[in-house]
């Protein structure tokens, strides 16, 4: 029975790991600290992390130039 239980704890963490540090990582070079806490202290076994990928990041920030003349 426990040999079922590691088993089972591996598959969890082989299958989440990847997807918590791509996550991480795309979080960190898009400047979303906020996103990076929660994707690094929260662990929901890749759930949180692939809707970050895939719902939440994809959207684009604005970025307005103060410099820029209306016309």
């Amino acid at each position: 029975m426990e040999g079922i239980n590691l088993n089972i704890l591996f598959a969890i963490v082989a299958w989440s790991l990847p997807w918590k540090g791509f996550a991480l990582w795309k979080s960190a070079r898009r400047g979303d600290n906020i996103w990076f806490i929660v994707l690094l202290l929260i662990n929901t076994a890749g759930i949180l992390e692939i809707a970050y990928l895939f719902l939440f990041s994809n959207k684009r920030k604005v970025i307005i130039d103060p410099n820029e003349r209306a016309i």
